[in-house]
């Protein structure tokens, strides 16, 4: 029996595994093609290229209103700060029980102490003050010629008049909103009257007297500008009925951020019990309200980015449902699940980076020209936009502060970018056999 002869050997091989798709180099110019085509109107998609726009169009104000907003409640804390301190000092000293006739002696200590930089006594009280047409209240304060010319706030905004021969004029400079609410110009006499006069028998008696203004000034800040009247220190004194004494010591320091430091080396060189306040808590409630605000403002604003990101989620599924027929196509012929993932985040990505672009720059050009773009508006349309009757600046103040504007830009990035990835992550998973089923 012969043996069974073996098959002849094919010359054909046997049929291969399907090879593994092979994928597009991640991020190449095929998948931004495609990426740049989905986010182009065309008929079926043109709903969604409408979504697109309103995204765009969302983080670009989002961004640029945050810009601004921002720029503006940093320039009202510099702006306000500055003038603050300016006009009102950063440490008060007031005798603790005895009045402080010892002002010169104690100043003398004050001035060595390093990281002061002027120390002055004032005699400071509440006053009514009246012109023939109206009568307003007063901060009325008596300083010497050369200390008023030292205090930043007032030397270097006198508008009309002059402090030279201030302790000799016996006249007084007033802010410029006092004197248009008195209707009093440099020359024009004011009444100054005070509850703390002479003494009668009866008591006290109010005392009254009138004083030429010598000068106006205008700090910037409405709110001094329609208090304040500074007289003669000498003067002052002696309306007052404050013979030989001050009432109160303003101290100006080189650092005011250093305040801790200041105070304890003071405290060691006074020599005799006074109270002493600083700038923060003198204007404790004003700052916290201001940075407060500030915040809220922050947080309520990037609601408008996360609105626009949450366009972009919306637009990109229904984009993606919408061309569920050519992933599947793309996925036929060799596209990998990365490959279309990155063709959709590159659409998401590319509304939400242009639009903080344009968000960025027309925040910065609007922030760099604030006040202008106020006063054209003003004298195009006849408005009177931030009215500094009702203001505490008499200008809209904007200084860009770089970190904020950092923060701002990257919180709308991470936002549109974090919005791309489930959209996207539904177009890779998206399954050719059934996008095709039907087809």
């Amino acid at each position: 029996m012969n043996a069974p002869v073996a098959a002849p050997a094919s010359n054909s091989q046997a049929p291969n595994k399907q090879a593994p798709a092979s994928g597009t180099r991640p991020f190449s110019a095929f998948e931004w093609m495609l990426a740049m085509r989905y986010l182009r109107s065309r008929r079926a998609n043109g709903f969604v290229s409408v979504i697109a726009g309103f995204s765009f169009l969302g983080i670009t104000l989002g961004v640029a209103t945050l810009i601004v907003v921002m720029s503006v409640m940093n320039g009202f804390h510099i702006e306000l700060m500055s003038k603050i301190i300016g006009i009102n000092g950063h440490i008060f000293m007031q005798g603790a029980d005895t009045p402080l006739t010892d002002y010169d002696e104690v100043i003398g200590r004050i001035t060595k102490v390093p990281g002061v930089k002027v120390a002055l006594p004032m005699v400071e009280s509440a006053a009514g003050v009246s012109s023939p047409y109206q009568q307003s209240g007063a901060l009325v304060r008596g300083i010497r010629e050369r200390d008023i010319k030292q205090l930043p706030g007032i030397a270097g905004n006198v508008k009309l008049g002059t402090l030279d021969n201030f302790d000799t004029s016996e006249g007084v400079a007033i802010g410029q909103k006092l004197a248009e609410n008195l209707s009093v110009r440099v020359g024009d006499k004011v009444s100054i009257l005070t509850a703390r006069g002479a003494q009668t028998p009866f008591g006290v008696a109010p005392r009254i007297k009138s004083y030429p203004v010598v000068a106006i000034f205008q700090i910037g800040v409405s709110e001094f500008d329609g208090i304040f009247v500074y007289m003669p220190f000498a003067e002052s004194q002696e309306f007052f009925n404050r013979e030989d004494e001050a009432t109160v010591i303003e101290v100006f320091v080189d650092n005011p951020d250093d305040m801790d430091n200041i105070r304890t080396k003071l405290d060691a060189v006074i020599g005799r019990p006074m109270i002493m306040t600083d700038w923060r808590q003198r204007n404790r409630s004003f700052f916290e309200a201001l940075k407060v605000e500030r915040t809220v403002m922050f947080f309520i604003l990037t609601l408008i980015v996360i609105v626009a990101a949450l366009n972009i989620i919306s637009g990109l599924t229904m984009l993606v449902k919408d061309k569920g027929r050519a992933i599947a196509i793309l996925r036929t012929m060799g596209a990998t699940r990365g490959a279309i993932l990155r063709i959709f985040f590159i659409t998401g990505s590319a509304i939400g980076i242009v639009g903080t672009l344009a968000g960025f720059l027309l925040g910065l050009l609007v922030a760099h020209n604030l006040e202008s773009i106020r006063t054209g508006l003003n004298a195009v349309f006849n408005l009177n936009l931030f009215d500094p009757t009702y203001y505490f600046l008499s200008r809209l103040p904007s200084v860009v502060v770089p970190s904020d504007v950092i923060t701002i830009v990257t919180l709308s990035l991470s936002l549109s970018l974090l919005a791309t990835i489930l959209p996207s992550w539904s177009a890779a998973k998206t399954d050719p056999v059934e996008a095709l089923r039907y087809e």
